[in-house]
């Protein structure tokens, strides 16, 4: 465990923070207000549009910035743009071109909106349960490459994400930041849009060292955070590469695995 006092908690949201089914759970809830009570600041990141993380605001009585599109866009709790890194323009068409030569359904995220040229496209349904709010449907995505904050590749070949993945880090290098935020999706975004940088941002922010941030995750996405941080907790549902990547692993995100590694390993 790290000597000096862990100052702040960030946390994936998806996979860490809610259930499988999306749910806040009570006791994740009082975790954070926990950490409020002792002093501890808490903040979240995750591959989410701003808009799809208003709904934890509240129940959280979250004070600080929302990292959304893994550090892509950082906006206020009232979802003001405070800082946003986006994809280089000229780089978004061979990344959908990529996507779609491994048979990736592709989605563009960019501002507040959130595009797809097929509304019974995989996953279209449960992603719009799930951010609570209904994508914009197009014909292609000529026009958009300016300001897009992320592109999503889709299909429930987790083998062939990974895949895509792989070929996209070797075509485009330093150009994009490409890791997979479910098993399902692959994100492409801006390459300091990633969630080490979000750790960055906030020990510069704060000015608070990496040994005093905490951070908790579950998957490959969140492996860059924890090589950021003085204390990384992996979720009990994390695949092995990602557990072995953190200090500490708790239990699943269906036994309240949030809450338990606030109770064990923070406070």
């Amino acid at each position: 465990m790290p000597t000096r006092p862990i100052r702040l908690l960030l946390a994936d949201v998806d996979g860490t923070l809610v259930t499988s089914d999306k749910v806040l759970t009570d006791r994740a809830v009082q975790a954070v207000h926990k950490l409020h009570d002792a002093g501890v600041l808490f903040a979240v990141t995750s591959g989410r549009p701003p808009r799809g993380m208003s709904m934890i605001i509240e129940p959280l009585a979250l004070a600080t910035e929302l990292a959304a599109f893994n550090g892509g866009l950082i906006v206020d709790p009232d979802m003001t743009v405070v800082e946003q890194h986006v994809i280089p323009a000229e780089v978004v068409t061979p990344v959908v071109a990529l996507m779609e030569s491994f048979d990736l359904g592709v989605w563009i995220y960019r501002g507040a909106d959130w595009y797809v040229r097929d509304a019974k496209g995989p996953h279209v349904d449960r992603e719009s349960w799930t951010v609570q709010f209904a994508p914009t449907l197009v014909p292609s995505f000529d026009g958009l490459e300016q300001g897009a904050a992320k592109v999503v590749g889709v299909c429930d070949d987790h083998e062939v994400v990974e895949a895509a993945a792989v070929a996209a880090r070797a075509q485009f290098g330093e150009h994009v930041s490409a890791a997979r935020s479910q098993p399902y999706y692959l994100d492409v975004t801006h390459p300091q849009a990633n969630k080490g940088s979000v750790v960055k941002y906030w020990s510069a922010k704060l000015q608070i060292s990496p040994e005093q941030i905490a951070t908790i995750g579950d998957m490959p996405n969140d492996v860059l955070m924890f090589a950021h941080s003085g204390l990384s907790i992996a979720m009990g549902n994390a695949s092995h590469e990602v557990q072995r990547a953190a200090r500490r692993v708790t239990t699943s995100n269906e036994e309240e695995g949030f809450a338990n590694a606030v109770e064990q390993f923070i406070l």
